[in-house]
């Protein structure tokens, strides 16, 4: 039991435990997971497109090389660090609407149908 000072005799300024503070061993963190950096290179390791992508890019004609993904993947990659949930990312005559927590490619249009083409329930695009 611990016997609590008489409030007249502890001067003004002075609370709690009189002394040292207790010394506490230095934390280590500790997971059994992998590291962020792996998670973080995991994650921003390209996109992938769903099904209804791939028809459109079939369908529309669609070419997707090499430097297109990359761009495709930087422009994603640039989105989520702004917070974006739900992209437009424009690259040279195409545009790709992406989910940005799953990195996946929701559908692709081409110029021709860009002219008439209204975006909905997106929160932000790129030119890539």
């Amino acid at each position: 039991m611990s016997v609590l000072p008489n409030p007249a005799l502890v001067p003004p300024g002075v609370s709690g435990p009189v002394g040292p503070p207790p010394t506490q061993p230095a934390r280590t963190q500790q997971t059994s997971g992998p590291a962020f950096s792996e998670l973080l290179a995991h994650r921003s390791h390209g996109v992938q497109f769903s099904n209804h992508a791939l028809q459109r890019l079939g369908r529309r004609g669609i070419e997707v090389d090499q430097a297109t993904l990359q761009r495709l993947d930087d422009g994603v990659t640039r989105a989520a660090g702004k917070g974006a949930r739900e992209t437009v990312v424009l690259v040279d005559q195409s545009a790709f609407v992406v989910s940005v927590r799953n990195r996946t490619v929701i559908t692709a249009i081409d110029r021709e149908q860009m002219r008439d083409h209204v975006f909905t329930n997106i929160d932000s695009a790129v030119i890539a």
